[in-house]
């Protein structure tokens, strides 16, 4: 029997397992990434096929997909071998707030279940927007230094620094954020960190613990007003570096938790 929509997909990332089980279409996933833990349920129902720059393209092929759904350049040669073997393969390259919606609406719509993302992202668009409202309130907005990786320092991805600026906060290298590749986005001299006297440093080391007590031992940056208040804060990058329904929903609400605490001790104060 021929069917309309896509019956058996590999999610080679998080945020697409994650978008499906929230629509109720995760019967249709057969194989997930071994770094996905939200929803925490599919580490246990599904088979882990790939990493993220890697896969068993062999157990892939097995598992007879009807689409494989991948993110961004680094999963370019992950998708080039599964093509050549006549698998149906769809890689996002969002970076913004937005592009995480379509990419919902599209994964939506690819199982036939749009009007469902359509009320997921309806529902997440009311969730930050009450964190905006909440935030517009604050007496004052934070400097924000997001950390993404330590060893070089880069700063946070685009939908980061626009989920710092709806949480309240001031994102220090906004504009360096645009950079859609790591590499664009390194702070190659520290001491632009402490010209930029963040209010409150995050620090979301991808795949790895985030250690403050080597953050503040850097040179110089004792005197930071971050370190000196004590805002240096850990958000678990799988719930704010991976592009989907959890940035939105955890990740900013975390953000926010953060810049509403630093306001009621250190603003106030």
């Amino acid at each position: 029997m021929t069917r309309p929509y896509a019956h058996r997909i590999v999610c080679l990332t998080e945020e697409t397992t994650e978008t499906l089980y929230l629509l109720g279409e995760e019967a249709r996933i057969v194989g997930i990434s071994g770094f996905t833990v939200r929803p925490a349920r599919a580490r246990k129902e599904k088979p882990k096929v790939s990493a993220f720059t890697s896969a068993k393209i062999d157990r892939i092929l097995a598992l007879r997909p009807d689409l494989v759904l991948g993110f961004s350049d680094l999963q370019a040669d992950i998708a080039a071998a599964l093509i050549r073997e006549g698998i149906e393969v769809h890689v996002f390259n969002h970076r913004s707030i937005e592009g995480i919606f379509r990419m919902m609406r599209t994964v939506g719509a690819l199982v036939g279940a749009l009007d469902k993302a359509e009320g997921l992202c309806g529902e997440l668009r009311l969730q930050m927007t009450a964190i905006q409202e909440a935030a517009a309130l604050l007496p004052r907005r934070p400097r924000v230094y997001f950390e993404e990786w330590d060893e070089p320092l880069i700063t946070g991805i685009q939908w980061v620094s626009e989920l710092i600026d709806v949480a309240g906060g001031v994102d220090c290298f906004a504009e360096q954020a645009r950079a859609p590749l790591g590499k664009d986005r390194i702070i190659a001299d520290p001491e632009r960190v402490i010209a930029a006297a963040p209010d409150i440093i995050i620090g979301s080391w991808c795949g790895k613990r985030f250690a403050p007590e080597r953050v503040v031992a850097r040179d110089g940056w004792q005197a930071l007003p971050a370190v000196r208040s004590g805002f240096v804060e850990e958000i678990k990058s799988p719930m704010i570096l991976q592009p989907g329904p959890a940035a939105l929903s955890d990740g900013l609400a975390a953000l926010h938790a953060i810049i509403r605490r630093w306001s009621n001790e250190v603003a106030h104060g």
